[in-house]
């Protein structure tokens, strides 16, 4: 799998939920900070406001596409000086988009203009958290532009028409459909970042030829017996070149990020799977199950069976 791929594989659990909601002004709906999970709001019809709790009001049109990656609080009306009204929740306490998973909603107001909102949240496990996804910022917003970034467009297209006329089968599509939405969502982000020579972090990386190469390689086969001078052959770099440009970038040295998304990668297969240790230990590059333990330990604060039975 290529990096970013893998990092919503590995991050994403449950899930997603999302609902296709009618507004008719005057209205203002709250959303409140959901810790573990990641929301997006994607305006299908009419206008509406944004109101963070610390920023200024933005105004969003049709196409627009908000996605907040920290689960943080927010709220959206019809107009900025709109009195909100506090989060909707189902009787399991969870947000709108939770209460009304997959469903189409119609909120009445007195009979003004209307508003359509795509909104859901992903749930993510803090454990897994990758730090690709630690350094995207509390809001992303996408504004809609005529024959930009057709592929989130035909997402958001196929994903509102299954949520207003579920039919056979929209249960299976939604999620496939909501985890394309995601990924569209980070593609176009990291690609628009303006790249320096100075620029470091994750963007700057998956934007790097070199660095992202030996990524690749970390991800596609994390069990080969990768040393410095096998990834920096990988890049197409001498071997200290390489090795400092990508800690310059990724925050760690090559070796460092191998062993971190070793671990990471054997966390999830103790969840997902009943695989003896030795066999995950195998899969994540260690011979030995004592070493692979040991590692793991260090990582993860805790025994990989511990880990498991809890």
């Amino acid at each position: 799998m290529d990096v970013l791929s893998d990092v919503v594989a590995v991050t994403r659990t449950g899930r997603p939920r999302s609902a296709h909601v009618r507004w008719h002004a005057p209205w203002g709906q709250e959303f409140a900070s959901v810790p573990g999970a990641a929301g997006f709001q994607v305006i299908l019809q009419g206008s509406c406001w944004l109101l963070p709790p610390d920023a200024e009001p933005v105004q969003l049109v049709a196409g627009d596409v908000v996605f907040l990656p920290h689960g943080s609080g927010h709220a959206l009306a019809d107009s900025p000086e709109r009195v909100v009204t506090a989060p909707a929740c189902g009787p399991d306490g969870h947000e709108l988009y939770d209460a009304y998973a997959s469903d189409s909603v119609d909120r009445s107001g007195d009979g003004g203009p209307v508003t359509v909102v795509l909104c859901g949240a992903y749930q993510l496990d803090p454990s897994r958290a990758h730090p690709l996804l630690l350094t995207l910022p509390d809001l992303i917003h996408l504004p809609a532009h005529s024959g930009r970034h057709p592929e989130l467009r035909s997402a958001v297209q196929l994903l509102a028409a299954e949520l207003e006329n579920p039919r056979l089968g929209t249960d299976t599509v939604v999620p496939g459909l909501l985890d394309a939405l995601l990924l569209y969502i980070l593609r176009i982000w990291f690609d628009e970042q303006p790249t320096r020579g100075d620029t470091t972090g994750w963007a700057a990386a998956l934007n790097d030829p070199p660095v992202t190469a030996a990524l690749h390689a970390i991800h596609r086969d994390p069990a080969a017996s990768w040393t410095v001078a096998k990834l920096a052959a990988e890049a197409g770099l001498s071997r200290a070149p390489f090795a400092r440009r990508f800690a310059m970038l990724i925050g760690q040295p090559p070796l460092g990020y191998l062993t971190w998304w070793r671990m990471t990668t054997a966390a999830r297969l103790l969840r997902a799977s009943n695989a003896p240790l030795r066999s995950i230990a195998a899969q994540v590059g260690y011979t030995s199950e004592f070493a692979f333990a040991n590692a793991f330990k260090r990582t993860h604060g805790i025994a990989p069976g511990a880990y498991r039975r809890n």
